[in-house]
Formats: structure tokens, C-alpha cells, sequence
């Protein structure tokens, strides 16, 4: 699986945002989908997962503002990014997970996307 993510910017702050990831060379309609963020020198964060059923789960960071859907038809992973904070800012990543579940660790998915910058200014 190659995945492809895009959709990164700059926004000012409670603006929003909307990330996708897709994927190609296998569907990716029985995997859990992840989105993670990173900022330089600091570990890869759990934003938002969606399993392959479609129920979705997410950081206490973002709950309430970000939404995480899926597109199986377009092998499409979707991150909406609304009221943003500029301690949202980071490098966002789109993984998929072997199985049809996941969870938030980084280490268990194994295909990943090179990252799109969203940057918050305030």
C-alpha cells in the first residue's frame, strides 16, 4: 500500500482545515485508518483512527473538533480539521494499521504517508 497525503496549509486560528490521504497499489477497505501528527523533537501523537467498520475514535485533544471518515469506493481516508489551535500545528500523517480495528500506537500500523504540514497561526 502507498498512501498519499495532502491537503496541509497554513490557517489562522478556529479556522479549518481538511486532510485526505489515499491510497494505491491495494485497498485499504479492511484496514483501520490512523491519522497521527509530529512536531520536531517530540514523538509521534495519536490524532484520530477509524476502523474498518467505520467507527471512529480520537485524541481527548481534539474530540468534539476534528471528524475522521473513510471513502472505501475512493480508498480515501478523510481528516476534518475544524476550530484549529495553534498547538495543532505539526506535520500530519495518515497510516493504515494490518488489521481492521487498530488502535493509537504508532507502531502497529505499517504503511505510512510522507506527511502534510498544518500550521495554526494565532
Amino acid at each position: 500500500v502507498q498512501l498519499q497525503a495532502s491537503g496541509g496549509g497554513l490557517v489562522q486560528a478556529g479556522g479549518s482545515l481538511r486532510l485526505s490521504c489515499v491510497a494505491s497499489k491495494r485497498t485499504i477497505s479492511n484496514n483501520a485508518m490512523g491519522w497521527f501528527r509530529q512536531n520536531p523533537g517530540k514523538e509521534r501523537e495519536f490524532v484520530s483512527r477509524i476502523t474498518w467498520t467505520g467507527t471512529t475514535y480520537y485524541a481527548d485533544s481534539v474530540k468534539g473538533r476534528f471528524i475522521i471518515s473513510r471513502d472505501n469506493a475512493k480508498s480515501t481516508v478523510y481528516l476534518q480539521m475544524n476550530s484549529l489551535k495553534p498547538e495543532d500545528t505539526a506535520v500530519y500523517y495518515c497510516a493504515a494499521n494490518l488489521g481492521s480495528i487498530g488502535n493509537s500506537s504508532p507502531g502497529t500500523y505499517r504503511y505510512w504517508g510522507q506527511g502534510t504540514m498544518v500550521t495554526v497561526s494565532s
